[in-house]
């Protein structure tokens, strides 16, 4: 059952797949589509799952699910994982891969490989004030606080010395 994902509570289960290029517009109108029908016939064990999704800064895709409503269950998150792995096929692009690193440089959303990242730290061309993109996250109160932090807030610190 697909919602609107600001109305899912706050201690909704998310996934954030972060893509290592921007999609372009028409990309971005084609997977929103997809998810709507992804989404609108998600289930675990036959049960409609209630789901949300949002598509940040042209490279993520958030799915939350409110686990008040039905909790996803084993197959109900491989068709998800499955669902994401066509999308990759589809626009060859990477989505799964979490040895990656997204920051802000401005406004722009760069992307590296986490060593290349690890490169730039130690060359301090990153700061412990550089904003990453904490993929870690859990739900949406963690996704609306920790998701974009300073480096030194982050998992991210541990390159920076």
């Amino acid at each position: 059952m697909l919602v609107d994902f600001n109305t899912l509570p706050e201690t909704s289960k998310i996934w954030i797949y972060q893509a290592n290029r921007s999609f372009n517009d028409q990309e971005l109108e084609e997977i929103k589509s997809k998810l709507d029908v992804f989404i609108e016939n998600w289930t675990a064990h036959g049960a409609d799952l209630s789901a949300g999704y949002e598509i940040k800064y042209k490279r993520f895709i958030i799915l939350g699910l409110n686990q008040e409503v039905n909790n996803a269950t084993g197959c109900s998150v491989d068709a998800s994982v499955h669902f994401i792995q066509q999308l990759e096929k589809d626009y060859n692009v990477d989505l799964l891969d979490k040895m990656n690193v997204s920051y802000k440089q401005g406004e722009f959303v760069a992307y590296k490989t986490l060593s290349e990242f690890r490169k730039m730290a130690k060359d301090k061309a990153v700061s412990k004030n550089t904003i990453v993109f904490n993929n870690l996250v859990t739900n949406i109160a963690e996704y609306n606080e920790n998701w974009e932090v300073p480096a030194s807030e982050s998992w991210h610190n541990r390159f920076l010395k």
